[in-house]
């Protein structure tokens, strides 16, 4: 009998949400995913650190700056993972700057050209941004030039709702974050699958966008049990860590597709501008913590990554 993952495959496109070489050689997801935090991950991998480490050496030989090394390094590893995929590599802008549209594009055009000075198309590659208006707007600008892009930190209608009108190519909403708060909120540990907020949001937020026919890829990330991934079975993608990845491997029986695409034109689609927008987002105290919290702890692994760059960097110049 066919393993759970393998099942799953059948539905939905797994993603790998490590940089672990060896996972994704094991399970073979179609995407791959960077942010700071992997890098972070990755320079303690004895298997990669000979490559990450010679980009610091080259970045000091050639007088880069700790920001141009920390970009390099973060496509370095990500070029490498492509190679090992059929689909794409997400790569995240600086967390810093998500609310600032500008500097966002600019950050975004400097990826995609560090990838294709290594001969990846830019069609390999999902620019990530956290979905603020900022960033939301950042991604219409780029998807009109042809720069696909992965809008993430999604925690609510809201910003789902913005990314589809803005025309981006896939939205990740995260599960287990939504589910955390929620239980913290109410002093309960567990939630049966059928009652869990972050299985709710995202079965709200498919359904929607398959009601209206919008192009926008429906992501599922940040999962705490095989449980949650077995109630989006369907969903267009799901971003899996290697963890739950063995589970979902090891577990044999039948597995019940969850999610359909079904127009329903009935459905009404919200109205979203940036003044609804801020304001869906004032009103939300889930949304608002979640996407501050998650900004905010993506911006300090990338200072902890320039921090260790810089450390390196004076030790080359000793």
């Amino acid at each position: 009998m066919s393993t759970v993952l393998e099942q799953l495959k059948t539905m939905t496109h797994v993603v790998a949400d490590t940089a672990d070489f060896e996972a994704v050689k094991t399970y073979q997801p179609t995407d791959c995913t960077t942010n700071p935090s992997i890098v972070l991950s990755a320079l303690q991998d004895p298997k990669l650190q000979s490559l990450l480490w010679e980009e610091i050496r080259s970045g000091h030989h050639h007088r880069r700056s700790a920001e141009q090394i920390a970009l390099n390094l973060t496509v370095a590893l990500g070029s490498e993972l492509s190679q090992l995929l059929t689909g794409r590599i997400s790569t995240e802008v600086d967390a810093r700057l998500s609310f600032d549209t500008e500097a966002s594009i600019d950050a975004a055009r400097d990826i995609i050209n560090a990838y294709a000075q290594r001969g990846i198309a830019s069609d390999r590659v999902l620019i990530k941004l956290a979905a603020t208006w900022e960033g939301i707007k950042a991604a219409e600008i780029l998807e009109r030039q042809g720069i696909q892009c992965n809008l993430t930190l999604i925690f609510s209608e809201a910003q789902a709702v913005a990314c589809a009108d803005a025309g981006v190519t896939l939205i990740s909403p995260f599960v287990g974050r939504i589910t955390d708060w929620y239980k913290k909120q109410k002093n309960i540990s567990h939630f049966e699958v059928t009652e869990d907020p972050g299985v709710q949001a995202v079965t709200r937020i498919y359904t929607l966008f398959k009601a209206h026919a919008r192009s926008t890829i429906v992501m599922g990330a940040s999962f705490r049990t095989t449980a949650q991934i077995e109630a989006l079975a369907g969903c267009d993608k799901l971003t899996i860590a290697p963890a739950l990845l063995d589970q979902l491997n090891q577990q044999t029986g039948t597995l019940t597709r969850a999610l359909t695409p079904e127009p329903n034109p009935s459905l009404s689609w919200p109205s979203i501008n940036q003044l609804t927008f801020e304001a869906a987002l004032a009103e939300d105290p889930m949304t608002h913590e979640m996407l501050t919290t998650g900004i905010t702890k993506f911006a300090t692994d990338q200072e902890r990554l320039l921090n260790l760059i810089r450390d390196r960097l004076d030790e080359l110049a000793a």
